[in-house]
């Protein structure tokens, strides 16, 4: 196939050159293109927009959002090719001139607005570098009964990278916060689904207190290099243990406000959670919705892969992840027998607040059949998993039920 393939982006494919260019960058014909419908992306276009990825399941193409298989994220340390995607809009495109006159502007209820460049950033503030966990609010939606609206993440939508960057906190300092200051608003550089420029996909916000928060970053490398592009590149904020969509990608601009931030996704029923239990399949009013904070505990098993095939009688290594948003994991057990006993597993602690901890239990399997090894984390505040979804809302959030996988005892 012709190299020139890649000179056709998705951004291009929705700007109107469509299927003919497509097909000539192919080199081959496109027998049905007049029946492919409008706004829809040709499957090798949403493919190639995973550069740098490995083994991730698209679940959209327009935004492009994709998902990491829970065994590939057995890693200690979240890679670049593992990383999943989360875009509300279409990825912009960054060249290194870019990123040469990128600028970060802090605004709003500050005594003094600023424009840092990332030498700016890299040479006037400490540096930083932590292991932080992302995770989107939605991961788990999948599993919610009734079907909620949205991208159905199973488990992959959650990593845990080592992040370089400045403190949030230290930049605001050097700007004066106004006791007027009560919420952030972030802005990035991603391009609205419909082309118009005036027209945000997301800009999201924390509290002031989260902002102020040392573990809360703007982040310009990621595992000692840039920050791939579906993951941010050059500059994104890290807001660790609340939802994904609080991590600005392609950060341009964070404005301080006097109140909650009403930036797109903040309001409505965007990343927001009934204020109180509802039935399955309730329509909830927009106010008595609450924005999202932090993360429900979570665990995921990375090792054995799910359908893996043991020795009966032989013992074998089960091991993977859990976090919980704010707090700390405390516990972590696995059941061999769908919950009927459980054995408490070896947890780690974690390299840093935020960072997620790794955990490993001996199993053995005492008779020949099929087996489901669970997995359920507690944390410090003695909260735990459940084995189904904790409760249902509109937008399928906080899904937080047990990772199971199934294992083969021969």
């Amino acid at each position: 196939m012709d190299d020139n393939r890649g000179a056709l982006s998705r951004r291009t494919f929705f700007a109107g050159t469509g299927t003919a260019a497509f097909a000539a960058a192919l080199g081959l014909p496109i027998p049905f293109a007049r029946f492919l419908p409008a706004g829809i992306v040709p499957v090798a276009l949403a493919q190639e927009g995973l550069e740098g990825k490995e083994g991730l399941t698209v679940l959209s193409d327009r935004p492009l959002n994709a998902e990491t298989p829970v065994h590939l994220l057995d890693e200690n340390v979240t890679s670049a090719a593992h990383m999943f995607v989360r875009n509300n809009g279409l990825t912009p495109v960054v060249t290194a001139e870019d990123v040469a006159s990128w600028t970060l502007t802090v605004d709003g209820e500050v005594e003094t607005p600023l424009t840092l460049s990332i030498d700016d950033l890299k040479n006037n503030f400490e540096q930083v570098t932590l292991q932080l966990q992302i995770e989107c609010g939605g991961n788990g939606r999948k599993f919610m009964t009734p079907a909620a609206r949205g991208n159905q993440w199973t488990f992959g939508a959650v990593s845990c990278a080592d992040w370089t960057g400045v403190r949030l906190r230290d930049v605001l300092a050097r700007a004066g916060v106004k006791q007027s200051a009560v919420y952030t608003g972030h802005y990035g550089a991603d391009l609205h689904l419909s082309g118009d420029p005036e027209k945000s996909p997301i800009s999201r916000g924390v509290p002031l207190s989260k902002a102020l928060e040392p573990h809360t970053l703007i982040a310009y490398a990621m595992n000692g290099a840039d920050i791939p592009l579906l993951n941010g590149h050059p500059l994104r904020l890290i807001a660790p243990g609340w939802p994904g969509s609080c991590s600005q990608k392609w950060l341009t601009r964070i404005s301080l406000r006097d109140r909650e931030h009403d930036g797109e996704k903040m309001t409505g029923q965007s990343y927001r959670v009934p204020k109180y239990p509802v039935a399955p399949g309730t329509e909830v009013p927009d106010g008595d919705m609450k924005v999202i904070e932090s993360m429900p505990v979570k665990s995921i098993v990375t090792a054995p892969q799910t359908g893996a095939r043991v020795n009966t009688g032989e013992a074998f290594e089960v091991r993977g992840h859990a976090w919980a948003g704010d707090n700390e994991v405390a516990a972590m057990d696995v059941s061999v027998d769908f919950g009927a006993t459980w054995a408490r597993a070896d947890l780690a602690r974690p390299a840093n607040r935020y960072a997620w901890q790794h955990w490993r239990a001996g199993v053995m399997l005492p008779e020949h059949g099929y087996y489901e090894i669970w997995a359920r984390a507690t944390d410090d505040e003695g909260r735990m998993q459940p084995a189904t979804q904790p409760g249902w809302n509109p937008r399928g959030y906080l899904n937080n039920l047990m990772h199971r996988i199934a294992v083969f005892a021969l």
